[in-house]
C-alpha cells in the first residue's frame, strides 16, 4: 500500500447511492495525487475539515471498538435508524462482524480527522 504520511487532503467525495467515499490527497515529496477510496461504506463522521489538513495516518481496527468509543452517539442516534434499525449493541455488533465491516479511524497531523466503517479501503495513484 502506498504511504500516505503527510499527504495533503485536496478533496474529499463522499458517495451514498454507491456506498463509498473518495479521498483525494497531495504527496508533497512526489507532488502527485494519491486517492484513497473507501468501500461499502456504512457510516463516516469527520471533524475538523479545514484547507490543507494533514493525514498523519489511517488505522484499521475491530467495529467492537467503534461501539465501545462511540457508545454516546449510537445511543442518541438508535432511535432514528443510525447506522441501522437494530434492538440493541449486541445485534448490532452481530449485523457488523457478519457483514465485515471494519473500522478505520483516520487521524491528522493537522485538520481533517475521524473514522470510516467500512468493509475495505484502498490507496493508489
Amino acid at each position: 500500500m502506498l504511504n500516505i504520511h503527510d499527504n495533503e487532503i485536496i478533496s474529499y467525495e463522499v458517495d451514498f447511492r454507491n456506498s463509498k467515499i473518495t479521498i483525494q490527497t497531495l504527496n508533497g515529496n512526489e507532488n502527485s495525487i494519491t486517492t484513497i477510496e473507501f468501500t461499502d461504506i456504512l457510516a463516516h463522521g469527520f471533524e475538523t475539515e479545514l484547507q490543507g489538513s494533514i493525514i498523519f495516518d489511517i488505522r484499521t481496527f475491530v467495529v467492537s471498538d467503534f461501539l465501545e468509543s462511540n457508545k454516546e452517539l449510537l445511543e442518541k442516534q438508535k432511535n432514528y435508524g443510525w447506522p441501522i434499525y437494530y434492538e440493541n449493541i449486541e445485534d448490532l455488533l452481530e449485523h457488523l462482524q457478519n457483514e465485515k465491516y471494519n473500522y478505520y479511524v483516520i487521524s491528522a497531523s493537522y485538520g481533517l480527522n475521524g473514522w470510516v466503517i467500512a468493509k475495505e479501503y484502498k490507496v493508489y495513484n
